[in-house]
């Protein structure tokens, strides 16, 4: 097995290269969005462009990228397009185009909406060079990228354009292309379809000759289409040459045809023409299947159209089909055929007297029929209306081939989907792991296809929903586990020894070369099964390595995954590895297993099971470990084996691979997806649909659900009547007190509810009154009963003032159906999820929730702030790992639970014996939770019981005050709480407190009666799984916890009735589905009644390592954010809380109408500017320091010295100046940048005292979630824009800062960027020179936006920032310095008391302090030439991927340095005029 070659990175274009280009210079001159005066529209440019540029460079994705980059679609092609003007050159150029967009990620069709007139024209434009002769005007490299175009434009049916176009190809017309008989058969099948197809025939017929022409050329236009693909795979020779475009051409075009039998609204009609067309058959039998290079791919492809053509589903109603149904029709296939047979063709009497298992095999078949005639098997095809009747005499036109091909092939037994799933293996092998059609390398630049599903918008069943899920989830673990080998293994350096065998020259923390593996079991398959139901090993190694790794081999637990690999070498010893070149055949790699730990074993060779109890010492250093194969695979290979006399995979394997336990779930989640598609999927009704993209996206919107509720008690969530009375806005407030002292929360509302399925009423007074009607609340206050006399007793309450939006999504979420928040950052969606799982609790306290999240992070801060709720905290459980990290002292997990279930236990057992001694009653009431029982029964109950009836009314007089008082049997008991309980001003109040008391005792024993379970259940596991699934109310995981343990919940009976999601945005669209699924269903339904997910789709998606996936497969696209494309209701939050509003204006313009909250203007640290600086954010420009700007050491590894010394330095001034060092953060789009900052801040002053660390440096994409009041940013590219054309990620970056956000980046590079220029205009309307006021001393009185009335000073570049810092560093130390001296001469009287006078040693330490920090802040004048040795290869001075600190070198001693350092550069004093300050961006350009 041979890796491929590794292929080229495709490198972006610097710069400099951009504005030497031919095009850069046409674009300056007749579309570039800076320019003002620009030339007029001219044709001969876009012919030019075209020939010159795309087509002589054959579609150089470098010279298309440039184009599509310098906004040529938007600002020229589109703009100028129409009919008189279109061209060949004008079409492809706006194809290329929109390629490019959908290749680079980025929206397509925005400029097309603009301006659609000429649209429908262009459409038809491109269909007809679609069908053009290959050898005519359009090559066929050309006809690919239009191939391409249409695809897109099939996969884009939610713009209303593009669908409208489509539609005209793909509908019920298009059958026109079927051949009579077979279009007969379908019309017999459908009765329905043949009322419509007699409407068609009707309108057809008035039309005008002209439009039925245009309408049939479009019907027919994929039936063309698929004829000439075939005439074109044809042409493909078995063993000449043959050009590429051809095999891009057949492979583009599978890809289509997937994509069209993918989606329902075009599969309906089209599958029926493709089956009509055989275009299967035909490919099977072409020459290029059978190239082995050339071919492979598209191999890949057809059997992925394959699998879709025969796709268990009803295309008619789209409803799947089960396995009986699918059984049925194969049968009644091979009956009618059968029937042909015995009537028309006595020579195959045999077959049709048959019974189908016998005959319906490949082998059989081909015996029956093999033996015809060329004609007579065209005779049987005819006759089941697959091929046009053979007229009489005639012989067929068909190859024998063909035609056997074509029978076989349509009455097979199938193996069903669900089965073939059954059977597949869950780890990869080496076939998959380095095949890079399925598994493509970091460098997949997004130009070819792929065997790839692809995530849309629809799917065709929830099964073939989660099968491309399985399969992506699969590949991209695939992807990560192939590095992970590269990498240990490349460690290890296999080679070859003297005698043939394999030696390690290296060694690897994650690998170990196997001393002796055994099979040890092999269990018998189940029933119907031909798989053994388990195997079993021993794989045996020795540990002759460091402690700490010992350790971490020997904690390997159960379900751990590991792989077995097979190494051959044919490198002699010492040979050098080199990582461009193919790894595979470097290293001999020749098999590749998984398996799943079981346990190690002890020296009795038992499996040490995990457990409290301590692990035995074993002596030695060899281990044992047990392992789990996986069956599927190990029964493929030993059928391998014994079929093929292949050598025995499992008594090769010389090194085994653990890998990182946090990246190796993926088995599970796996496992967890497959048992989903072999239990029957019971989504909730009004979800189901929805899930799948298909209905009406409303339609799980509580204002359509049946079962809506009319009053919901608010509980705690308004401050005041007037805080709701503006919350609905719109709407008329009835309350039904009239007293205002009596109008305070909390509230109960009562909304009109309406069913849509109301008659029409024509009577317009009573239409209004309805109107009226629908907007009246009718609010009713009423008080919370009384808990008790304890001050702890008085309900935890809400303090925040929700806004109207906030409100609205609150409401949505205690109604029943599907409620999407999306909150913008800062607008409180944590405060907002809080308060509704709050207000589910007490509107139905019956009901338990299920709480999702994709960080522990995020569901720590939930918790925190659900914990300052009224919510009893032992209805709260937290599962999964990360509750170590809440900060709070109480612990949610499951065995925190337990514990403090037996805790609260024994102090209300210990209130009980305090009760029982209060009232004096003998014996031992508090002995179990049992006997308490009994004793609130006899004994508590009976007196409250005496009480009432002595203090309750008696006929018409109140009973005196005193008596509540005087009869109470309780004040004992309560003699510890605050005195006196009863006031003794109105006999109500003091019945309300009497029935508080009570109520307090009550709870006790309400409490014992629920905690009653752990006396009788012993273990901490058995305690821990009833609380689960009994008595927690709100139970929190994050999604991956969930898709780990599903199984395991499942079979506990675990049950649910709501679900919140956080962060849903950034959950994996298997992850988002798998909580829906973690009960069993009651009676055949699901019990989720409530599904709210909260997120933020303009943010930063889940992260996919794999480009190809990513971009190829959409797999970011979480469910959240295709709910949104689909169009299902959302509430938008709209007033933000956390940044200055000139910050807020960075990224709003992405949300619909986000405004500030009132505090944002008010609080004095908005208003208040940022000491030393004059801006609140600014845009630095950076230019290349020592000729260099970007630089990449490793693949994607991006580092900008320049940028990353500025940052650096602006950090340590804003220091010195006086801010905290924990509240600034420095973040940066790449990880080799963040690696190269951290090193300069350990080098620089990371251990100096007078500045410090900042908060954080890291990346944009792992700050997502985080905030911090000043955020300095680095954007490092200097060549091309990268990753933050995504404008999700531009989002993130500008939202993190809440008081002052500097960013550091090439200008001239972004402020071009066309999916930029909201945030970019805003930035570059500043100076792009760095503003600092270096004698205003932070905090400052200083309002924002006011003139400063210190000095302001312009610094021009790094090296003049590095050594203003230096030079004030100095400063300060020396004036420190002085100040001490000046105290050791002071007399001690002068001294101030407790001000300690330093004596001389302390003196000298600080001195010696000092001078290190002096070294190590020494600027990049002298530190940073380090960069000039090793700028071009970055290796010394920049760590690889390990961040380790490279200040190991020298640092040259104070005096060298203070040599060394050049003055700072003077700024002419004119520079600091306000008039000047605008000028200085000009001079950066």
């Amino acid at each position: 097995m041979t890796a491929p070659a590794q292929p080229k990175k495709i490198v972006a274009p610097t710069v400099s290269q951009i504005n030497a280009e031919f095009v850069t210079q046409l674009a300056c001159k007749y579309w570039a969005p800076h320019i003002k005066k620009k030339s007029p529209f001219d044709i001969k440019v876009i012919e030019d462009i075209y020939e010159k540029e795309i087509v002589k460079s054959r579609f150089a994705i470098r010279k298309i990228m440039l184009l599509e980059f310098s906004q040529y679609l938007e600002n020229y092609l589109w703009m100028n397009y129409s009919p008189e003007v279109s061209s060949k050159a004008y079409l492809m150029s706006i194809c290329c185009m929109v390629n490019e967009k959908f290749r680079e990620n980025v929206p397509a069709w925005e400029t097309f909406k603009k301006k659609p007139d000429d649209f429908p024209f262009f459409f038809k434009c491109i269909l007809k060079a679609a069908l053009a002769e290959t050898d005519g005007e359009f090559s066929l490299h050309e006809q690919t990228v239009l191939l391409l175009f249409l695809d897109h434009c099939f996969n884009s049916l939610e713009v209303d354009l593009i669908r409208s176009q489509v539609q005209q190809l793909i509908s019920l017309p298009m059958w026109m292309g079927l051949q009579p008989a077979r279009l007969e058969l379908e019309l017999k099948k459908t009765p329905k379809l043949r009322k419509f197809w007699n409407l068609i025939k009707k309108n057809d017929e008035k039309m005008d000759p002209e439009a039925r022409e245009q309408a049939y050329q479009e019907r027919r236009f994929l039936s063309q289409l698929i004829q000439k693909f075939i005439s074109v795979l044809k042409s493909v020779p078995l063993s000449e040459p043959v050009t590429m475009d051809k095999v891009h051409y057949c492979e583009r075009f599978i890809e289509l045809m997937i994509d069209l039998e993918a989606l329902l609204p075009t599969r309906r009609w089209f599958n029926t023409i493709l089956d009509d067309s055989h275009l299967l058959v035909h490919c099977y039998l072409s020459n290029l299947v059978r190239r082995e290079e050339d071919g492979h791919l598209f191999s890949q492809l057809l059997d992925m159209l394959k699998f879709y053509t025969g796709f268990e589903i009803n295309d008619q109603t789209g409803n799947a089909l089960t396995e009986n149904e699918m059984t049925t029709i194969h049968y009644d296939r091979i009956t009618s055929l059968q029937r042909a047979a015995f009537a028309h063709f006595p020579e195959l009497y045999d077959f049709a007297l048959s019974n189908v298992a016998e005959v319906d095999t490949r082998e059989s078949l081909i015996k029956f029929f093999g033996p015809l005639s060329s004609s007579t098997l065209h005779q049987v095809a005819s006759y089941l209306c697959l091929l046009p009747t053979l007229p009489k005499g005639e012989d067929t036109t068909f190859d024998k081939e063909f035609l056997l091909e074509l029978l076989v092939s349509r009455h097979e037994r199938r193996i069903s989907q669900i089965q073939q799933l059954n059977q597949m293996p869950l780890y990869p092998t080496e076939k998959i792991i380095w095949d890079e059609n399925i598994v493509p390398t970091e460098y997949y630049s997004g130009e070819g296809c792929l065997a790839l599903p692809k995530l849309n918008l629809q799917f065709l069943t929830l099964h073939d929903y989660l099968l491309r899920n399985f399969n992506l989830f699969r590949l991209e673990s695939t992807y990560e586990i192939r590095q992970d080998i590269e990498d240990s293994v490349s460690r290890m350096k296999p080679w070859q020894s003297e005698y043939g065998g394999v030696v390690f020259g290296g060694w690897a923390r994650m690998a170990q070369p196997i001393v002796a593996f055994t099979v040890v079991e092999v269990a018998k398959p189940s029933i119907g099964e031909n798989w053994p139901t388990r195997v079993r090993a021993d794989v045996s190694i020795h540990l002759n390595v460091r402690d700490h790794i010992r350790d971490e081999w020997e904690g390997l637990r159960k379900h751990d995954v590991c792989f077995l690999i097979t190494v051959r070498p044919t490198k002699p010893y010492g040979t050098k590895f080199d990582r461009r070149r193919p790894f595979v055949e470097q290293v001999g790699l020749v098999y590749v297993r998984g398996c799943e730990v079981q346990g190690m074993l002890d020296d009795k060779g038992r499996v040490i099971e995990d457990g409290p109890e301590p692990r035995p010492n074993l002596r030695g250093e060899s281990r044992t470990f047990r392992v789990f194969l996986d069956p599927n695979q190990y029964q493929q290979d030993m059928t391998n084996t014994i079929q093929n006399g292949a050598e025995d995979v499992y008594e090769t394997f010389n090194i085994i691979m653990r890998r990182k336990p946090k990246e190796n779930n993926f088995k599970a989640v796996l496992e967890t997806i497959r048992n989903l598609m072999n239990t029957d999927c019971v989504v909730p009704d009004w979800l189901h649909d929805i899930i799948l993209g298909y209905g009406d996206p409303s339609s799980a919107h509580y204002s359509k659900m049946p079962n809506q509720i009319a009053t919901l008690d608010f509980n705690d969530t308004f401050l005041s009547i007037e805080h709701l009375k503006t919350s609905f806005p719109g709407h008329n407030v009835k309350v039904t007190v009239d007293d205002p002292a009596l109008q305070i929360p909390p509230f109960r509302i009562t909304f009109p509810v309406r069913n849509g399925k109301g008659k029409k009423r024509k009577d317009a007074e009573k239409e209004d009154e309805d109107t009226e009607e629908a907007k009246t609340l009718i609010v009713e206050p009423h008080v919370i009963p009384n808990r008790g006399p304890y001050p702890y007793n008085q309900p935890k309450r809400n303090t925040i003032q929700f806004t109207h939006t906030q409100i609205e999504a609150i409401r949505a979420g205690m109604q029943p159906g599907l409620t999407m928040v999306v909150g913008p950052p800062g607008t409180g969606k944590t405060d907002v999820a809080v308060q509704i799982i709050s207000n589910i609790y007490h509107n139905f306290p019956e009901q338990r929730t299920l709480i999702v999240t994709h960080s522990n992070q995020a569901l720590n801060q939930l918790f925190e702030k659900i914990m300052a709720l009224d919510i009893d905290e032992r209805h709260l459980l937290r599962l999964g790992h990360g509750e170590e990290e809440l900060e709070t002292e109480k612990d949610f997990s499951r065995y925190g639970r337990v514990n403090y279930v037996l805790a609260r236990r024994i102090e209300l057992l210990e209130e009980v014996k305090r009760l029982q001694k209060s009232l004096g009653v003998p014996g031992d009431a508090s002995y179990t939770c049992e006997t308490a029982g009994y004793f609130f029964l006899y004994q508590v109950m009976s007196r409250w019981e005496e009480y009432i009836s002595k203090v309750k009314n008696k006929g018409n007089t109140l009973p005196d005050v005193t008596e509540v008082s005087t009869f109470f049997p309780f004040h004992e008991y309560f003699a510890n709480a605050p005195q006196p309980i009863f006031k003794g001003r109105s006999y109500e109040e003091d019945m309300e407190i009497a029935e508080g008391c009570f109520r307090h005792i009550k709870k006790i024993f309400t409490q014992l009666e629920e905690f009653r379970a752990s006396e009788l259940l012993r273990s901490g596991l058995d305690r821990s799984k009833y609380l689960l699934v009994k008595e927690a109310k709100i139970i929190a995981m994050t999604c991956t916890h969930a898709a780990l343990k599903r199984h395991d919940l499942v079979k506990l009976g675990f049950k649910y009735d709501n679900i919140l999601m956080e962060e849903a945005a950034q959950i994996l669209e298997i992850e988002t589905f798998i909580p829906l699924l973690l009960q069993n269903p009651q009676d055949g339904f699901s019990r989720l009644k409530r599904w709210i997910m909260i997120g933020d789709h303009h943010q930063l998606p889940p992260v996919i390592k794999n480009m190809a996936f990513q971009k190829y497969s959409n797999m970011e696209q979480s469910l959240f954010t295709r709910f949104v494309r689909v169009g299902v209701p959302t509430v938008d939050l709209d007033a933000q809380g956390r940044a200055r509003a000139s910050l807020c204006n960075l990224y709003n313009w992405r949300y619909k109408n986000l405004g500030n909250l009132p505090h944002v203007q008010l609080l004095p640290e908005f208003s208040t500017a940022n000491a030393g600086l004059l801006y609140d954010f600014q845009l630095i420009n950076v230019e290349d320091f020592q000729g260099v700007g970007e630089s990449e050491p490793n693949p994607y590894f991006y580092q900008n010295l320049g940028e990353a010394e500025y940052v650096v330095a602006l950090f340590m001034y804003m220091c010195l100046l006086g801010y905290p060092a924990d509240k600034i953060s420095i973040l940066t789009t790449y990880n080799g940048q963040k690696h190269l900052i951290r090193d300069i801040i350990n080098r620089r002053c990371g251990s100096n005292p007078l500045i410090g660390r900042p908060n954080k440096v890291t990346t944009v994409d792992r700050f997502q979630g985080q905030q911090n009041d000043y955020i300095l940013l680095s954007l490092v590219r200097t060549r091309a824009v990268g990753h933050l054309r995504d404008v999700r990620r531009l989002v993130v970056a500008m939202s993190r800062a809440r008081l002052g956000l500097y960013i550091f980046a090439r200008v001239s590079l972004f402020q071009n960027c066309f999916e930029l220029t909201p945030a970019f205009s805003q930035l570059t309307a500043r100076p792009l020179h760095l503003h600092i006021i270096p004698t205003e001393p932070f905090p400052t009185s200083r309002k924002n936006g006011e003139r400063p009335s210190h000095e302001v000073q312009i610094i021009k570049n790094m090296p003049q920032m590095a050594n203003f810092v230096y030079n004030m560093y100095m400063h300060l130390i020396q004036t420190t310095h002085h100040y001490h001296q000046t105290l050791l001469q002071l007399p001690p009287a002068m001294v101030e008391e407790g001000e300690e006078v330093p004596s001389q040693e302390t003196e000298l330490e600080t001195e010696e302090e000092a001078t290190p920090a002096q070294a190590d802040i020494v600027p990049s004048l002298t530190d940073a030439s380090f960069s000039q040795e090793t700028s071009a290869s970055q290796t010394e001075t920049i760590p690889s991927h390990t961040g380790a600190s490279s200040s190991s070198e020298a640092v040259p001693p104070e005096s060298e340095i203070t040599a060394t350092v050049a003055e700072p550069v003077a700024v002419p004093a004119e520079n600091n005029t306000p008039q000047d300050a605008t000028s200085a961006p000009r001079e950066t350009k």
